[in-house]
C-alpha cells in the first residue's frame, strides 16, 4: 500500500511520542525534476530525479533536536525517532523554542487560490531538449555571437506534508517549468557573456523559448568592449534584473534572527525611515501563481499580508516562533525550514512601490553615470551596513549609452543608500521579488 505524505509524518510523530518526546513536528516532501542541456543543436546532459525526503524535530522540554531521512520505512522512522530523543535528551535548553499553540495554526486555507500547481501533464524530455535548442538557435542567430554556453529547460513538481503533535495537518504541491539561455561574444581575455531566463508555475505562462535566447544574445552583443569606468561620485542606476539584491539587503537586516542576534545595521531602527517617503515595502504570500505563496508558514501557522516598511517607515521584523519570543513579540508567521534543519524566519514575495518614471526617465535625469546590469562578489557589513560590490553594465552621459563597463566596485552605506532610491516603473509583476530598476545619487565608483 503506497503512504501518502500525511501518512508518513503522522508516522514520524506517533514514532517520537512512543520514543518519550514531548512534542514533536514532522515534515514530509515528495519531488521529482527533469533538467535538459543543449550543445549546438544536440543533447549534453540529462537528469531526473525523484525521492522523498522526511525530517522530524523533537522537543524534551526546552531542549529540541532535528533529524532526517529519504528511507521512509518503519524501521527507518522508528530508529529516527529514538535517535532524535537521545540527541535532544543532550542538547543544551532553548528557552525560546516550542511548538505553536492550537489555536495559532492555519485553521482555513484554500491552497487552490494560490494557484501553485500545474495540473497539465509534465512536459517529456524531448518537449524540454527541444524548447532548449530553440533558445540556443534564436541566441546564435543574432550577429556578434560567437557561441552559445548553455542553453537548459527543466520541469520540477514538488509535493510538502507538515504534521505536529498537538493537532496541525496541511500540504501543497508546487510546480516549476523553466528555460534559459547564456551567450558568449568574442574571445579569449575579450569575451563576454550574458543570459535571460524565464521560470514560471504554470507552463502556459512560459515566454517563448525564441524570445529567452534572443533576450540573451542582445544582451551579449551590448557587452562586446566593455572597460571600465573612470573612479569618482557618480549617480548609479540598479537596472530591474538586479535591483532586488538591494532589497534583499535590507530584508536581512530586517529578519528577526539577525536582529535578536544584534548583528544588523537595522537594529535599532524600528519605527524610523529606511526608505525616502512615500515608498512602501509589502510582503503577500497569497499571491496567485507566484514561486513564493503558501497557505501556512513551516511552523503550521497562517500566513498574511503585511508591510515590512510603510510610507518609508520600518513597521517591523520578519519573525518566526523563536525569534518572535526572544524579542517579545509576535511571529509574522514566516517560518521555513527543510527537512534537514529547524524553521528560521525568511520574507517570502515583495513589492517595492513603484514610480512614475520609466528606466529611460531615469537615465535622463541621471545625466552621467552608471547603469549597472550585473554584479559579482559581495562585501557587506552586517553590523554598519557599508556596501562594497563588483559590478558591470553601461556608462550614461547627457543621459545616453556611451560604452559597456566592466571590473568596476561601486560601494556606500546601505543605510544611506536605500534612503536615496529612485524607483522606475519597470518592475516584472509575476516574480516573487517585484523591484523596479532603482536610481541611487552619489555613490562612489572605483574603475581605471
Amino acid at each position: 500500500m503506497t503512504q501518502t505524505l500525511s501518512d508518513i509524518t503522522d508516522a514520524l510523530i506517533t514514532a517520537a511520542r512512543k520514543a518519550g518526546a514531548d512534542h514533536a513536528d514532522a515534515l514530509a516532501v515528495e519531488g521529482q525534476s527533469v533538467s535538459i542541456d543543449v550543445r549546438d543543436g544536440a543533447l549534453e546532459h540529462a537528469e531526473r530525479s525523484e525521492g522523498t525526503d522526511i525530517g522530524l524535530r523533537v522537543f524534551i522540554g526546552k531542549r529540541t533536536a532535528v533529524v532526517s531521512s529519504s528511507d521512509t520505512r518503519t524501521d527507518t522512522i522508528a530508529q529516527m525517532a529514538e535517535r532524535a530523543v537521545a540527541m535532544a535528551k543532550e542538547a543544551p535548553e532553548d528557552p525560546w523554542t516550542g511548538l505553536a499553540e492550537t489555536g495559532e495554526f492555519a485553521a482555513r486555507f484554500d491552497v487552490s487560490a494560490l494557484e501553485l500547481e500545474d495540473t497539465s501533464d509534465e512536459p517529456s524530455p524531448k518537449a524540454l531538449e527541444e524548447d532548449a535548442c530553440r533558445a540556443e538557435a534564436a541566441a546564435q542567430a543574432v550577429e556578434g555571437i560567437t557561441q552559445v554556453q548553455s542553453a537548459s529547460a527543466g520541469y520540477g513538481r514538488h509535493s510538502i506534508h507538515l504534521a505536529t503533535s498537538n493537532g496541525f495537518g496541511g500540504g501543497y504541491a508546487r510546480t516549476n517549468r523553466g528555460i534559459s539561455c547564456v551567450a558568449i561574444t568574442g574571445e579569449g581575455t575579450g569575451m563576454e557573456r550574458d543570459y535571460y531566463g524565464d521560470s514560471r508555475i504554470f507552463q502556459n505562462d512560459l515566454i517563448s523559448p525564441e524570445e529567452i535566447g534572443r533576450i540573451a544574445a542582445e544582451r551579449t552583443v551590448e557587452r562586446k568592449g566593455a572597460r571600465k569606468p573612470a573612479t569618482g561620485t557618480y549617480p548609479v542606476i540598479f537596472d530591474e534584473r538586479i535591483s532586488s539584491s538591494l532589497i534583499g539587503h535590507l530584508l536581512g537586516a530586517s529578519n528577526g534572527a539577525s536582529v535578536a542576534r544584534g548583528s544588523s545595521w537595522l537594529k535599532d531602527s524600528l519605527g524610523e525611515p529606511i526608505l525616502p517617503e512615500g515608498l512602501t515595502l509589502r510582503e503577500d504570500p497569497h499571491r496567485a501563481r507566484v514561486g513564493g505563496s503558501r497557505p501556512f508558514d513551516g511552523e503550521g501557522m497562517a500566513t498574511r499580508p503585511r508591510n515590512i516598511v510603510e510610507n518609508g517607515v520600518l513597521t517591523g521584523w520578519t519573525l518566526d516562533l523563536a525569534t518572535a519570543r526572544q524579542l517579545g513579540m509576535e511571529s509574522t508567521a514566516s517560518a521555513s525550514r527543510g527537512t534537514s534543519s529547524g524553521p528560521s524566519p525568511t520574507a517570502g514575495n515583495v513589492t517595492l512601490t513603484q514610480g512614475n518614471k520609466t528606466l529611460e526617465d531615469l537615465k535622463r535625469d541621471m545625466g552621467t553615470g552608471l547603469l549597472v546590469t550585473s554584479m559579482i562578489g559581495s562585501t557587506i557589513n552586517p553590523n554598519t551596513g557599508d556596501y562594497s560590490r563588483g559590478a558591470s553594465g553601461f556608462w550614461i552621459e547627457n543621459g545616453e549609452l556611451q560604452y559597456p563597463v566592466n571590473e568596476c566596485t561601486i560601494a556606500g552605506n546601505l543605510r544611506d543608500m536605500l534612503m536615496r532610491i529612485i524607483p522606475a516603473n519597470d518592475a516584472r509583476t509575476h516574480l516573487s521579488r517585484v523591484v523596479p530598476s532603482l536610481m541611487i545619487e552619489g555613490m562612489t565608483l572605483a574603475g581605471s
